[in-house]
């Protein structure tokens, strides 16, 4: 069907939620889905390369500055416990949905450990849309839960047995 614009009418039932980079071509992997994939993979991968760049210019910074080997240490394990963590954390909300109180909380750290993120979308960009299955998901849930809602009664609901 289509409107007297020649666009065609939404359809009822649930709408796919758009994913970053991707809108809704997750769908049914169509309008150049697969090369939004390998351009997201290789921005995330660009991007973590030119983070460990100038993360080096720090570390550099700090041997210039000659503030001692304690801080340098500190400053490295504190980047990488922090990557490792936003890593575990994006990687996870991926398959499921992150508490907003929780998030709001880590703020901080995520933004220390961003190559980690960074990685996360780079590894799951080479397998699927970055959140792609939890989407999906939910897609199918609320498609099912609006296909059971909608189905039509069948029988003539006068003749319907009353129980006493």
């Amino acid at each position: 069907m289509s409107d007297e614009n020649g666009t065609p009418e939404p359809t009822a039932g649930p709408r796919p939620e758009p994913l970053r980079f991707f809108g809704t071509t997750w769908v049914d992997h169509t309008d150049g889905y697969t090369a939004r994939r390998i351009g997201v993979a290789a921005g995330a991968l660009a991007a973590a390369a030119v983070s460990c760049l100038v993360l080096r210019f720090a570390y550099e910074g700090l041997q210039i500055a000659a503030v001692g080997g304690f801080v340098t240490v500190l400053m490295v394990v504190m980047f990488a416990i922090c990557s490792a963590l936003a890593f575990s954390n994006t990687w996870g909300g991926f398959s499921k949905r992150h508490d907003p109180a929780r998030q709001a909380s880590l703020r901080g750290l995520l933004m220390i450990g961003f190559i980690g993120s960074l990685l996360a979308y780079f590894l799951r960009a080479l397998v699927e849309a970055p959140g792609e299955k939890l989407h999906r998901e939910e897609y199918e849930t609320a498609r099912e839960q609006f296909e059971k809602r909608s189905k039509r009664r069948s029988g003539n609901p006068a003749k319907k047995r009353r129980r006493s």
